[in-house]
């Protein structure tokens, strides 16, 4: 099963959302959207802006894990960066 972890980008407030899922992002946007996301269901809508496979969910969740924290600080600005350009 492949794991995906994704940045989702609130048009409402522009913060980004970091997740991890089992799912296609393309769906699981939908399901932010569709307010099915208790924790992102007031910054709705999203717009998925970007998103990294894994093919186990330990290193799908270690990576989500570290862009969430202090030691990945610098990666999660370059991913940032990188959207803001595209």
């Amino acid at each position: 099963m492949t794991y995906y972890v994704h940045f989702l980008k609130s048009k409402k407030d522009n913060q980004f959302y970091i997740g991890c899922t089992s799912k296609n992002p393309k769906e699981r946007l939908k399901e932010h959207n569709f307010g099915m996301v208790k924790y992102t269901s007031v910054r709705r809508p999203f717009r998925l802006y970007y998103f990294e496979s894994f093919a186990n969910k330990k290193e799908a969740f270690k990576r989500e894990w570290y862009l969430k924290h202090p030691q990945g600080y610098q990666d999660k600005l370059r991913i940032k960066n990188k959207i803001s350009v595209n």
